[in-house]
């Protein structure tokens, strides 16, 4: 069943590699075969990878935009998913981590990074809590 995308205009794509830009008044595209695609929303910059859920999905990105060198990526994706398995006491994480390993080494990467999402979208509310609490507790130095 073919895939079938709307962009806006000027919105990003990328498949199999090959960056495409909808023009100015957007475009429908229509994938008929099976295709690496991210839309640009999707798409993590080096320099964003800089939480431990973000680092994982970094390196599945790497996984999925550049299969042919999935290898190269591996190292530093098992890395990261221990030292988050470590850190975390939270099940429903460590349940989701469990997923994306096994989706990573069945070479299921989207799916993989649809499940680093979820964690991501935690992970983000976990540290706007912690910040709150934060900021909402004296100074000891003052009271």
């Amino acid at each position: 069943m073919p895939l079938k995308l709307r962009l806006k205009p000027a919105e990003k794509l990328v498949i199999n590699g090959a960056v495409i830009t909808a023009g100015d008044t957007g475009a429908t595209l229509v994938l008929h075969n099976k295709a690496s695609l991210l839309r640009s929303k999707d798409i993590l910059q080096p320099e964003d990878a800089n939480t431990p859920a973000k680092r994982i999905y970094f390196q599945i990105m790497l996984m999925y935009l550049d299969p042919q060198n999935s290898k190269n990526y591996l190292d530093l994706f098992m890395q990261f998913i221990q030292d988050l398995m470590l850190a975390t006491r939270l099940p429903d994480i460590k349940k989701a981590l469990g997923y994306i390993y096994t989706d990573v080494f069945d070479g299921e990467y989207y799916r993989a990074l649809k499940t680093c999402r979820a964690i991501m979208s935690l992970e983000s509310e976990l540290l706007m809590m912690s910040e709150t609490e934060r900021s909402t507790q004296g100074d000891p130095r003052h009271e």
